[in-house]
């Protein structure tokens, strides 16, 4: 009885911690001194669902459709490595890296990778490098 109180509370704390940790997270990203990253952050956030923004908010990713193949794709906040492909259970089932020529924030880098898969699936990967889903971060 005590070890399965015990393990309820340890559940608990870090469920606790968890959510402050991305609050955290979320915070210093939204707060920072760096106007272009603040920018970039906000028009992300006003091209995302409704659905796409509580992902995000909650978990640091959201997940979209490819326009072609009707797959779904999960995009971590990130500049590299942090568009993964999902099979039907929602695991994680291969790594897609393509980024803008150009050096940008991280928000722009989403948002071109949101519209991107959206619009041209296609042409996206067909400029992606492929990476093991095992690179997750955060899984």
């Amino acid at each position: 009885m005590f070890e399965k109180l015990l393990h309820c509370q340890l559940r608990r704390l870090l469920a606790d911690a968890s959510r402050r940790r991305q609050a955290i997270r979320r915070w210093y990203r939204e707060s920072g001194s760096n106007d272009a990253e603040m920018r970039g952050l906000r028009l992300l956030r006003e091209w995302l669902s409704p659905d796409q923004l509580a992902q995000y908010d909650a978990h640091n990713y959201f997940d979209v459709r490819g326009c072609h193949s009707g797959k779904r794709y999960r995009i971590r906040h990130g500049t590299q490595t942090n568009v993964y492909e999902l099979d039907h259970a929602g695991r994680l089932q291969a790594g897609w890296c393509f980024v803008p020529k150009d050096c940008v924030v991280a928000g722009d880098v989403i948002l071109a990778q949101k519209i991107a898969l959206e619009t041209d699936e296609r042409g996206a990967l067909a400029v992606a490098k492929q990476f093991p889903a095992g690179m997750a971060v955060g899984q």
